[in-house]
């Protein structure tokens, strides 16, 4: 086979593999059920640095779309990025350079491309099978590494094939390759959903902290209710109203809105940390009322 052949396989190869992909994920239901993962990824990061089972707010599916898009947006585009950039330099290896410098280039970059592949997978598989956690600060990290290994230990594959004697009467099968495509494709996949996966968590986390930075200059929630909600919680503090006509006998001072989701509110309190925070539930209805004030503002002892 020649050698313009062999460096044509992911050319021939990708779009078929692709194609198959394609047919299996372009379905809207797929697609949909991919984006509800990474958006409940999301959520789980969000909701547990604030100590909250998110399965107590009805979040519905379109909550969990909405924030798929924030754990889904730098990855998408991070990836799009270096796969461009890499179909670039393939052009430029297998179309621009002329035969002498084709070749050279051929018998250093594949070795590196292999060994470096090899040394990324490693790395994946140990943290995958021997339960070290090698990436606790950046989990998506190891994800990246399995897609990253398995792509150039294909592609190292392929250029010592393009790199190496060819012999007489032998050939490569488009069926070979397609399996062998198939496999780096189905791994590749594999990496990219370990590390988004990880990174929409850390993505709902960081917003949770921004959350919590920006509790001292959000508006005041201020809570009435029909009757004492009894609220135990240290900064907030419940006034009694004097009026006896009042529909709200009791107003709940120095909290702040997480948000709302379905029949509930999430509150906390300006003060709240992670370490000793109490986060609070409120049922939406008829007996409690939210009002919104200037953050800090003074409202005295009468409601």
């Amino acid at each position: 086979m020649a050698e313009e052949d062999l460096l044509d396989e992911p050319a021939e190869a990708l779009p078929r593999v692709l194609k198959i992909a394609g047919a299996v994920l372009a379905p809207t239901t797929v697609l949909t059920g991919l984006l509800f993962y990474f958006g409940r990824l999301h959520v789980t990061g969000f909701f547990r640095y604030f100590r909250v089972n998110y399965t107590v707010l009805d979040l519905t599916a379109n909550d969990y779309l909405v924030r798929s898009a924030d754990g889904l947006f730098v990855p998408l585009t991070e990836v799009a990025l270096v796969g461009l950039v890499g179909l670039w330099l393939n052009r430029l290896l297998t179309e621009r350079l002329p035969p002498g410098p084709r070749r050279r280039a051929l018998r250093a970059l594949a070795p590196a491309a292999t060994g470096l592949g090899a040394l990324l997978l490693g790395v994946a598989l140990l943290e995958l099978f021997a339960g070290r956690r090698l990436f606790t600060a950046r989990p998506e990290a190891a994800g990246l590494c399995l897609a990253a290994g398995v792509l150039l230990l294909t592609y190292g594959a392929h250029l010592l094939r393009t790199a190496a004697p060819r012999r007489p009467g032998r050939t490569t099968t488009g069926t070979g390759v397609l399996a062998e495509w198939g496999c780096a494709f189905l791994l590749v996949t594999i990496g990219l959903f370990w590390a988004v996966g990880s990174y929409a968590i850390g993505v709902g986390t960081g917003r949770a902290e921004e959350t919590q930075a920006g509790l001292s200059t959000a508006a005041d929630a201020v809570l009435y209710s029909e009757k004492s909600l009894r609220l135990a919680v240290a900064g907030v503090t419940e006034v009694r109203c004097a009026d006896p006509d009042a529909a709200y006998r009791f107003r709940y001072d120095g909290l702040k809105l997480v948000l709302q989701a379905g029949d509930q509110y999430l509150l906390v309190p300006v003060s709240w940390t992670r370490a000793n925070g109490t986060a609070v539930l409120i049922p939406r209805g008829d007996g409690v009322r939210l009002e919104f004030a200037p953050p800090g503002q003074v409202r005295g002892d009468t409601c």
